[in-house]
């Protein structure tokens, strides 16, 4: 039986599109873990994203975004699996002083997941397009959706995490990540 330590997180990270909320949910089961989604968190805490953009611009969401990552991490108090904003990984190092050290150190991090549908850009490109202009609640068009890919995608696959094709089905992306969470566990001990 797998008992992992109190303080065990899965950051799911990647763009918007790439499966962090559909997957989670389905890591966390196989896992007995608690899910969280840093987006709801934010909705809980601040309102609408856009709402509060139009207001702080994007530099101040994404200062507060981290500000509530922060606070959501303090408050766990059971393992977790973390799906973060499409863009968390993706912010100006310069933004906040301690947040180049906070990515870099969830980069690092022997549980942290990067999902893509697809590891070459093109390919890529067009699936998250596509699944991002499948929902209802987004107002993006094809050109932004295309151009905010295209600017992360270099950044994303510049992080040194393990890294998982998000093309398969759910099922088996959970499956697939959940094995490599608990040898990983099981390396460091933190698994009995």
């Amino acid at each position: 039986m797998h008992t992992a330590v109190p303080h065990s997180v899965v950051h799911l990270i990647g763009p918007g599109g790439a499966g962090k909320t559909t997957v989670g949910p389905l890591l966390a089961g196989r896992l007995g873990w608690r899910f969280m989604d840093l987006d709801r968190e934010f909705i809980a805490r601040e309102g609408d994203v856009a709402a509060y953009m139009a207001v702080h611009g994007y530099a101040g969401y994404a200062l507060r975004n981290v500000d509530v990552y922060r606070e959501v991490m303090d408050a766990r108090t059971a393992p977790t699996v973390f799906a973060l904003s499409s863009g968390f990984m993706t912010y100006a190092a310069t933004m906040d002083p301690q947040y180049a050290v906070l990515r870099q150190a969830i980069a690092h991090d022997a549980l942290t997941a990067l999902l893509l549908p697809s590891f070459d850009l093109e390919a890529c490109v067009e699936a998250i397009v596509q699944r991002q202009l499948a929902r209802p609640y987004l107002a993006g068009n094809r050109a932004s959706e295309e151009a905010r890919i295209r600017d992360r995608f270099p950044l994303f696959m510049a992080l040194r995490c393990a890294r998982f094709d998000s093309g398969r089905t759910p099922e088996q992306l959970a499956a697939h990540i959940e094995g490599m969470v608990r040898e990983r566990l099981d390396e460091s001990g933190a698994c009995r």
